[in-house]
């Protein structure tokens, strides 16, 4: 048997978190079985985990090694969980580990007792049928910690700077900017030789990417916040920025600093603002709270939002396995990942660990090993 970490939202808008017992997968002719031990925890990861659940509201059941976790859904908050209903929902997206079955096809047959990074869902597993298509072979010495973000930051960075390039943009803006992601997009940005405008909220933030290079940081609780940005999109030429938080006024107040700085360097006054397109694409919802924005920016500007898979799906396959390859290549360097805290499944089903890793903060990232404490 293989134990699963599921999420399921009944429709009387509880939230349940439990582990399950599922056979022991096996392999199409064109799959391998993993034996899974990392898969990170990403916001992606546990907006589906979560729900639209109130995490205040959870309390403990179950056993030691079966524990269950139930929280409450707000009124307000149901319908957008109506797809999901009364299904019992495996998480994780990605992951690593070693293949310990393979399928007939030579190709699945080649990665027999290989150590693996894979993406493809249901990876809070201790085993995983997954495509071959959707496995990264690791280089040899390559641990599942160290291969187990390979796939949704390093891509969605990478993404960032095709979308850029693809756009006819010359610089960048990110927000939440310290995360591992973060901190991969200024590698690669001071690699390819690239203008980033990072926005922190706190000073250690800011302190731990000047720390790796970055230039242009902003903290966004600095009473001159406004000032400090609109002067670093002048300095960068910026019209481009990709925003984690998603809620509240961020969004809007990057379009409108767009503005003054692009205004600094007019020849000339238009009523209508700058003929010079201003894009921000939302990515994240660190911030549930609803999107607000002055239109103090002309006309001249976009918002929307940006997927990671979507775009890979634009890209094709021979774009994308470019950005596979350069992810592989500088796996230990621009795409290493850092952990605060492993955690076994059912460690992560424990209040105390779901409090800190809920948070979703910088500093604070969780590496689930679903191997970790059970025999296997």
């Amino acid at each position: 048997m293989a134990l699963q970490l599921r999420s399921l939202v009944r429709s009387n808008g509880e939230l349940e978190l439990s582990l399950h017992d599922d056979p022991m997968p096996e392999p199409q002719a064109h799959e391998v079985v993993i034996r899974v031990e990392a898969s990170p925890m990403n916001p992606s990861d546990l907006g589906l985990l979560f729900g639209a659940a109130d995490m205040s509201t959870a309390v403990a059941s179950g056993t030691a090694d079966r524990p269950v976790v139930t929280a409450t859904v707000p009124e307000r908050a149901r319908a957008s969980m109506a797809a999901r209903l009364d299904q019992s929902m495996p998480v994780g997206n990605e992951g690593a580990g070693v293949v310990v079955k393979a399928g007939s096809s030579p190709a699945a047959q080649a990665l027999l007792g290989k150590t693996v990074a894979a993406i493809g869902g249901a990876m809070y597993s201790q085993y995983r049928a997954v495509p071959v298509a959707m496995c990264l072979e690791l280089p040899a010495g390559t641990t599942p910690a160290e291969g187990a973000s390979c796939f949704v930051n390093p891509l969605t960075s990478l993404g960032m700077v095709e979308t850029m390039k693809r756009e006819g943009h010359k610089a960048l803006v990110h927000t939440a900017a310290a995360s591992n992601l973060g901190q991969m997009l200024n590698k690669i940005c001071q690699r390819d030789g690239i203008d980033l405008v990072n926005i922190v909220r706190k000073p250690e933030q800011e302190a731990l990417l000047r720390s790796i290079g970055a230039k242009y940081v902003c903290n966004a609780s600095s009473p001159d916040f406004l000032e400090q940005l609109t002067d670093a999109l002048v300095a960068t030429g910026a019209t481009l920025a990709f925003d984690a938080t998603g809620g509240g006024k961020l969004a809007g107040q990057i379009l409108g600093c767009m503005e003054a700085a692009l205004n600094r360097t007019a020849k000339e006054y238009s009523r209508y603002g700058s003929t010079t397109h201003k894009q921000v694409y939302i990515y994240g919802g660190l911030d549930r709270s609803p999107t607000e924005f002055v239109r103090n920016f002309g006309m001249a500007w976009g918002m929307g939002g940006w997927l990671l898979f979507p775009f890979l799906q634009k890209l094709g396959d021979e774009g994308t396995q470019r950005l596979r390859s350069r992810v592989v290549a500088e796996l230990k360097t621009t795409f290493a990942s850092h952990y605060t805290r492993e955690v076994s499944l059912v460690e992560a089903l424990q209040l105390d660990a779901i409090g800190v890793y809920g948070k979703q903060a910088t500093g604070e990232k969780f590496l689930l090993n679903p191997n970790k404490g059970l025999a296997g």
